[in-house]
């Protein structure tokens, strides 16, 4: 592990300690940053308590160094390190029975002198942190439970506002749901920006509740590095379990000590990824190769929509010899699904369709889509692959914040992090308070949301000052553009949250077909299920890599309604040349803009003609109308719809209509707009065709 020296704030060099003739530590080294969270973790006898007593002062080191801000420290009294910031949460919690909570905890800040008032202070803080201590303290802590005598050593040390707290053993004697609760105090600290060296073990505990950790057997550091990676590294456990087994796991050395909790009913998680097994690009080609040429002859012979295109372009599936042919293919546009309604592009038998899947907006018809068990089964698993490349886990929770039902996005994130083996929270859209409850009741670590809700719950969270009681790492979001400014807002506000652009469509499966990298650059997308093209919008020529111009796309093994050459009207541009971060998946940038008139609004797809055909559905409104689309500081969309009332409709009409506008595009389009109706003439008119949306809701670059 390697720790910026002015972000170190205790470093060990070659510590060791003896008790007369018995050494207990051999040669450690051990590195603990500003406001990290560092776990050690061993097995009775290790050695970990000795390394706190050496740090705190209590055992004598007899070799090594031990510095504290780069100030040595070696050999300094336990009142001298007090005085530097260090607090040691002992083992065993050394409550002064006949004394009350509230001087218990008042001790803590004793060798200080600290004024009254600030003594006070001190403990309405630590009061507000455990609500249960306040109403105990004038009671004797030999009364209180073990859990909350624990929580009285905590507030103790919390007392002298250390920079560097050291906790012994919190779990020690403690009922499961109890130790729950002390680490969820544990991860509280930690958010907000406390110091902790961490001695437990528990080591599920130990590794969960810390961003790194040092494993001590015997006096010696045996292994180290981030504490999510050791905890599913299988051949690290495996060496440091000792004699366990996963059918034995209680023989190991750490077997009754908490690594048996992770999750060994599933052993086989740690393991799995859901990246391609190609090593080439030409492997890749290959494999392109095979599945348009399979997806071109199950078009044919499956759909007839497919084969009277193919036919009409002269091209039958023995034609396609290479990738290059794909050129020769016909395009496919979203208008070809509405016409097809209700089962367009299908290519299979009714009976090998187990779901169906529609688009979100409308124009006409929707676009629904079938799928197959297998075309199910690809989907799962790309989406997996999504979040593997995010750097989700089986350890992570994902608490999931789009839309259920006939759309795609619900299903998709929920079953693609349950393949991964990850904790889903399907909350759904909406309903704020909930999910605010359960960013802190569940301290879900992933959030999978559109930009737009992204904000909404960043401000939220920021509002109700729960921003160090939650525990989220990531946040996963797509179905509409974001801006730059806004990413930076949405994850400033979360705490420096990391960010990951995902792309879809329902055409193509769902979201998932893509993520953008880790190193935040580029979006990766699943050229083994997908070809993709960028085509000039206006001539329908292809472009070269780097220019900008609309995606289209070509599926390799979708079953139930293959895409040849489909028109997404997504603006995007192919990224050549290699990613920085090592994977082999090909790339395009996040996407910019439409070739359309649609526009996404609350997660809908919109087009004007919709809103067009139901103006021209009320009696009373004449035909001119203008969107505007706006987006509060908070990050709620808002929709201005401005329309005339006809030629010669008296003026006290005109709330009527504003009402029944709201209502029908409320029912058709299910979403709710505000409306203008304004005097016949008042919009301007044109000789080139009228703007009608005016979107202010993206003010800066996307990429």
């Amino acid at each position: 592990m390697v720790v910026n020296k002015k972000e170190t704030l205790l470093n060990i060099e070659n510590l060791t300690v003896h008790y007369g003739a018995a050494q207990a530590l051999f040669g450690i080294d051990l590195v603990v940053g500003r406001g990290e969270t560092v776990a050690l973790v061993g097995a009775n006898g290790a050695g970990k308590t000795s390394l706190l007593k050496a740090v705190m002062g209590l055992v004598p080191p007899s070799g090594g160094r031990i510095f504290l801000d780069s100030r040595d420290v070696t050999g300094s009294s336990p009142a001298a390190m007090a005085a530097r910031g260090v607090a040691l949460c002992p083992e065993g919690r050394e409550m002064f029975g006949d004394l009350t909570v509230k001087e218990n905890l008042e001790l803590g800040a004793l060798t200080l002198k600290v004024g009254r008032q600030e003594m006070n202070r001190r403990l309405e803080e630590v009061f507000a942190r455990f609500p249960n201590l306040k109403e105990r303290r004038e009671q004797p802590t030999a009364t209180l439970s073990g859990g909350e005598q624990q929580m009285v050593a905590i507030g103790r040390a919390l007392m002298a506002k250390p920079r560097l707290m050291l906790l012994d053993e919190p779990s020690l004697g403690l009922a499961p749901l109890i130790t729950d609760e002390i680490f969820d105090i544990i991860h509280q600290l930690s958010r907000a920006g406390v110091t902790i060296l961490l001695v437990e073990q528990n080591a599920a505990r130990g590794l969960t509740a810390s961003g790194s950790a040092y494993l001590l057997a015997n006096g010696c550091i045996v292994g180290q590095g981030k504490s999510e990676k050791l905890l599913v590294d299988p051949e690290l456990r495996r060496a440091f379990l000792g004699a366990g087994s996963d059918h034995n796991p209680a023989a190991s050395r750490l077997g009754a000590a908490g690594l048996t909790n992770i999750r060994l009913e599933k052993p086989d998680m740690s393991k799995q990824t859901f990246m391609p097994p190609f090593k080439t690009e030409e492997e890749l080609r290959t494999h392109q190769l095979n599945g348009l040429k399979w997806t071109v002859r199950h078009a044919y012979e499956g759909s007839s929509f497919y084969r009277a295109r193919l036919d009409e372009a002269g091209v039958a599936p023995g034609d396609i010899r290479s990738l290059e042919d794909l050129g020769k293919l016909p395009l496919t546009t979203g208008e070809d699904l509405r016409d097809g309604y209700p089962f367009p592009f299908r290519a299979v038998p009714f009976e090998h369709i187990v779901r169906v899947h529609a688009s979100s907006g409308t124009t006409g018809k929707r676009k629904i889509l079938g799928y197959t068990q297998k075309d199910l089964d690809d989907w799962i698993h790309f989406f997996a692959r999504a979040y593997e490349m995010a750097g989700v886990t089986p350890l992570d929770r994902v608490q999931i914040a789009v839309g259920y039902g006939i759309w795609t996005a619900g299903f998709g994130f929920q079953l693609g992090a349950e393949k991964l083996g990850a904790m889903a929270v399907p909350v759904g859209p909406g309903n704020v308070d909930m999910h605010c409850e359960f960013l802190v009741d569940l301290q879900s670590t992933v959030l999978t949301c559109t930009a737009s809700m992204g904000l909404l719950m960043a401000e939220e969270v920021n509002r109700r000052g729960i921003a160090d009681k939650i525990n989220l790492k990531k946040v996963i979001y797509g179905s509409e553009r974001s801006s730059v400014s806004m990413r930076k807002k949405i994850s400033e506000l979360f705490g420096g949250v990391e960010l990951f652009d995902i792309p879809g469509l329902t055409e193509l499966y769902g979201p998932g077909t893509g993520i953008e990298c880790p190193h935040h650059d580029c979006i990766h997308y699943w050229a083994d299920y997908y070809l993709l093209e960028i085509l000039d919008p206006d001539t329908l020529t292809p472009l070269p890599d780097g220019e900008w111009g609309e995606m289209v796309v070509t599926t390799l093994c979708k079953e139930a309604a293959p895409l040849i050459r489909y028109r997404t009207r997504d603006i995007t541009r192919i990224i050549p040349g290699a990613c920085t971060c090592g994977a082999i998946l090909p790339r395009h940038s996040r996407l910019r803009g439409r070739t359309d008139d649609m526009f996404k609004f609350r997660a809908v797809n919109i087009y004007p003609s919709s809103i067009d055909r139901i103006i021209s559905e009320i009696p009373g409104l004449g035909s001119e109308y203008q969107i505007h689309l706006r987006r509060d500081e908070a990050g709620r969309d808002h929709m201005l719809l401005k329309v005339e009332r006809g030629e010669g409709v008296e003026a006290g009409r005109a709330d009527d209509l504003g009402r029944e506008v709201v209502y029908t595009i409320k029912r058709k389009l299910m979403v709710t707009p505000e409306v203008a109706v304004v005097d016949y003439g008042a919009l301007p008119r044109s000789e080139r065709k009228n703007q009608r949306v005016f979107d202010t809701r993206i003010t800066d670059s996307v990429v």
